[in-house]
């Protein structure tokens, strides 16, 4: 029966055509909804991800980088006691008013306050010791290139921050934030455009050990000689952590999920009314075979591996829209990510849609009955 099922594929692809594109375009919208989602949301990460380092430390509680607060200096001492640290670097975040062209009004900026050394951790990833360097210059920023547009500025261009003029010095790649534009400058700078009560001190620092695998280990120990006015996170962690805030805390997640559960839905029964039209149109040759001794259970198994045929022939068609999706949508600076995990859940869930669609086309086999021949 499996030979059977492939070579009526093949002669008649094009009746099984229209399934094998409801499939692929059922594979396309997950993936690239994958896509979005994970690459949106992992720029809530941005901070973290992008840049070196070990440990972070930070307001107790805190659930993403946007919602930190200054912590004491106590912190940074505490961490240079332990004999595992190498290095503490402070990071200082805080909110921004950006007044650009007139055109563009006020926009709401995060201020990243980094340490310009060329071996500097905070967005060692993204930042050149070139591009630091020029932060150096009192009242300088370095953007993302995407948000360029946004301010309504290009390199060389001055703004107010504020109450402070800045000027834009460079512009870098993967400095993107969820929620807002990232504006980078040196911690210098920083502490002058900082107009809280709490100006002088930072929200985070970043901890670099001897081992890396001792992180949890250091933790642990500054958690227990720590107080209760900052908190110690792995990088990973604290990574997962800001994710999934902004996932699921914030309402966003919910929506995407349902979204899924939509496209898994619209897919399925499209893509079952198509084989149910496919397997009608050859009833006849169905019931000619039940005529000479097959028995429905072997017809019922035919019809799934024609769908297990059309769902992964569909899969292959759209993994390869997805990559030339993704492709453009990376030209754009649109933020897509996919990893292999991301896209073998959704390879099941296409095949998943696939057979149960099969499952749903099976019942167009009632009709195949010997006594249609002699119609």
């Amino acid at each position: 029966m499996v030979p059977l099922a492939r070579k009526t594929l093949i002669y008649e692809w094009r009746r099984f055509l229209p399934s094998a594109l409801a499939v692929a375009f059922s594979g396309l919208l997950l993936l690239v909804q994958a896509a979005l989602v994970y690459g949106i949301f992992n720029t809530a990460a941005v901070y973290i991800k992008k840049s070196g380092g070990d440990l972070w430390i930070g307001y107790p509680g805190t659930q993403s980088i946007e919602l930190g607060r200054p912590i004491p200096h106590e912190a940074e001492i505490r961490a240079l006691m332990d004999p595992d640290v190498v290095r503490v670097e402070p990071f200082n975040w805080i909110d921004g008013d950006w007044r650009g062209p007139a055109d563009k009004g006020g926009v709401s900026v995060f201020v990243s306050g980094i340490d310009t050394r060329p071996d500097a951790m905070m967005f060692a990833d993204v930042l050149s010791p070139e591009l630091r360097a020029r932060l150096d210059e009192p009242d300088s920023v370095v953007v993302d290139r995407a948000d360029l547009s946004k301010l309504g500025l290009e390199i060389g261009g001055q703004a107010v921050l504020n109450g402070h003029r800045v000027r834009i010095v460079g512009v870098g790649n993967g400095l993107r934030a969820l929620g807002g534009v990232n504006i980078v400058t040196s911690l210098p700078t920083s502490r002058r455009l900082d107009n809280g009560a709490n100006a002088g001190e930072v929200a985070y620092y970043l901890v670099k050990l001897r081992d890396p695998a001792q992180a949890d280990a250091v933790r642990a120990r500054l958690k227990e000689s720590g107080s209760r006015r900052f908190e110690v996170w792995t990088r990973r962690a604290f990574a997962h952590r800001a994710v999934t805030y902004w996932m699921f805390e914030t309402g966003a997640g919910l929506g995407v999920v349902f979204l899924a559960i939509v496209v898994l839905v619209v897919g399925a029964v499209i893509t079952s009314q198509t084989l149910m039209g496919a397997v009608a149109g050859s009833i006849r040759e169905y019931a000619t075979l039940h005529a000479l001794g097959v028995g429905f259970s072997a017809l019922r198994r035919v019809v799934l591996k024609q769908a297990a045929w059309v769902g992964a022939f569909g899969l292959v068609i759209g993994s390869a829209a997805t990559l030339l999706v993704v492709v453009l949508a990376r030209r754009r600076d649109v933020p897509v990510q996919l990893d292999l995990t991301t896209i073998a859940l959704c390879g099941v869930l296409v095949m998943g849609v696939a057979l149960v669609s099969g499952l749903m086309a099976v019942r167009a086999l009632r009709h195949a009955d010997p006594a249609l021949l002699l119609r």
